[in-house]
C-alpha cells in the first residue's frame, strides 16, 4: 500500500508593518524593536563570536598579548592580558616599566594569592643562534631567539699575539692575580654556555619558572675510554656545567636530538633549513616542542612572535687601538664607561629616541639603535636620559614587514 506524504511550504511571518522577516531577527534574548530600513544581515551572537575566537586561537593568529606581572617585592607572578594591564594602570593599581625589552607591570597592592602554574623554559642550543620558549600548559608567554657569543676565540688569539710582541720590553714581572681561578674549559666555550644561563636569569625575573627542558647535544665518543669521553670535548664539559647550574634553579629535563625531531613530527610542525632566519620555524619550533612535551600539553603554537636577543661585545681591558695612526699615535679604545655612562645601556635621546650608549670622541658620545646601527657621534651627555643598564639587547622581530613599535601595538606604553 502506497503512503502519500504531504509536503507543506511554510512562510516566515512578518511582524507588524515593518516588512522584516522573523527569521532575520537576532537569536539573542531581548525585546529590541525593529526599524524600517534595517539590514537583513543579523549580527553575530555571543556563541558565534566565541567559536570564531577559538578558531583564531587554533590557527595561530596573533591574540591579545600577555604581560608579565611582578609583585611589590619583585616576585614574578602569573601573567595577565594586555587589556587588564591597561585597566590596572588607568586605575592606578599598577606601574608599567620595561624589563629586558619586554613591557611589564608592577602591582601596587597585595595580590589575592601567589600560587602559580607550572611554567617551563625550552632551550634549543646552537652554534650560531639559540632558542628559548617560556610556556605553560595552555599558553606561550615568550619566544626568544638569541645570537651566540662567537668572538671570544679570536679575541683570545689576538691577546696572545699582542702579549708575545711585548715580551722584549724591559718591564718588571707582574704576578698573576689570585682572584682569577682557572676555568675547567676554554674561555670561548665558557662564554657560550654562560649566555644561556644569563638569558635564563633574565626570564626568571619576569616569569615564575619551575622547570627547564634542554636538547642534549653530543659529540663523537670512543669505546672503552672513559677519560676521553668525559672531558675530550668542550661541548661535554660546557653542557655538564649548564646542567649543574640549572639543577640549582629548578628541574632540568634533557631530550636527544632525534627525540626532538620525533616530537616535531608528532605535533605536526616543520623546521625551515634557513638557520639564520628570524622566524619561529628556524629554532624556536624545537624549544616549543621541548617545553610542551615536558608539560604534557598538546595543540599547535598560538604565539609565534619572536624577541631577538643580542649580546653586546665589550673590549674591557683594551686601552688603545692596535694599529697607530699618523705620528705613531694610538687613539684610546676600549673600556665600559663613556663619560660616566655604562656602554650598552638603554637610553632615551630627545632627537634619536630609544637608543643605546656607545663610545666617546672628545666630549661627545656616540649613540646606536637597537639593531646596532650608529645614529650619531656628537650626542651631549646631559641630553641622554639613562633608562636601564644591560649587556643584552632584547628587540621584537618585525612581522610581515611591520615593526612592533609603540605606535603600532596598542598594549605598549606611549612614554618611550
Amino acid at each position: 500500500m502506497r503512503t502519500e506524504v504531504k509536503s507543506e511550504t511554510s512562510l516566515d511571518k512578518i511582524r507588524g508593518n515593518s516588512g522584516r522577516l522573523k527569521s532575520t531577527e537576532l537569536t539573542a534574548g531581548g525585546t529590541a524593536k525593529d526599524r524600517r530600513g534595517a539590514s537583513l544581515a543579523s549580527l553575530r551572537s555571543v556563541s558565534q563570536q566565541r567559536r570564531e575566537c577559538k578558531h583564531r586561537y587554533r590557527t595561530g593568529l596573533p591574540q591579545n598579548p600577555v604581560v608579565p606581572v611582578l609583585a611589590q617585592d619583585g616576585e614574578p607572578l602569573m601573567r595577565t592580558c594586555a587589556s587588564r594591564a591597561r585597566r590596572w594602570i588607568e586605575q592606578n593599581k599598577a606601574t608599567p616599566f620595561w624589563l629586558n625589552g619586554v613591557w611589564c607591570i608592577r602591582l601596587k597592592f597585595e595580590p589575592s594569592g601567589r600560587k602559580h602554574q607550572e611554567v617551563v623554559v625550552g632551550i634549543d642550543p646552537g652554534s650560531k643562534r639559540e632558542a628559548f620558549t617560556v610556556a605553560s600548559k595552555a599558553h606561550i608567554y615568550l619566544n626568544v631567539l638569541a645570537d651566540s657569543v662567537d668572538w671570544v676565540k679570536e679575541a683570545v688569539e689576538t691577546r696572545s699575539m699582542l702579549r708575545r710582541a711585548r715580551r722584549d720590553r724591559n718591564t718588571p714581572c707582574r704576578a698573576n692575580r689570585r682572584n682569577r681561578a682557572r676555568c675547567a674549559f676554554p674561555p670561548s666555550t665558557k662564554a657560550r654556555w654562560q649566555l644561556k644561563l644569563r638569558v635564563v636569569d633574565h626570564l626568571r625575573c619576569m616569569y615564575p619558572i619551575t622547570g627547564y627542558a634542554v636538547e642534549d647535544i653530543a659529540s663523537t665518543t670512543r669505546g672503552k675510554s672513559a677519560r676521553w669521553n668525559k672531558s675530550f670535548s668542550p661541548l661535554e664539559t660546557g653542557k655538564r656545567w649548564l646542567y649543574a647550574e640549572l639543577s640549582k634553579l629548578g628541574e632540568p629535563t634533557t631530550r636527544a636530538g632525534y627525540e626532538t625531531a620525533e616530537l616535531r613530527q608528532r605535533f605536526g610542525l616543520l623546521k625551515t633549513p634557513e638557520k639564520m632566519a628570524l622566524r619561529f620555524e628556524a629554532h624556536n619550533v624545537d624549544s616549543w616542542v621541548l617545553a610542551k612535551d615536558t608539560l604534557g600539553s598538546t595543540g599547535r603554537p598560538e604565539n609565534t612572535r619572536l624577541v631577538h636577543c643580542k649580546p653586546l661585545q665589550f673590549r674591557r681591558r683594551a686601552l688603545h687601538l692596535q694599529n697607530p695612526s699618523e705620528g705613531n699615535v694610538r687613539r684610546r679604545h676600549g673600556g665600559t664607561l663613556s663619560k660616566g655612562l655604562r656602554r650598552g645601556s638603554l637610553a632615551k635621546h630627545p632627537k634619536h629616541g630609544l637608543c643605546t650608549v656607545g663610545g666617546t670622541m672628545g666630549n661627545r658620545i656616540s649613540l646606536h639603535d637597537l639593531g646596532g646601527k650608529r645614529l650619531c657621534q656628537n650626542a651631549r651627555p646631559k641630553d641622554i636620559k639613562l633608562l636601564t643598564r644591560t649587556t643584552l639587547i632584547f628587540q621584537p622581530v618585525r612581522r610581515n614587514g611591520i615593526p612592533p613599535t609603540a605606535k603600532a601595538v596598542r598594549f605598549l606604553p606611549d612614554f618611550l
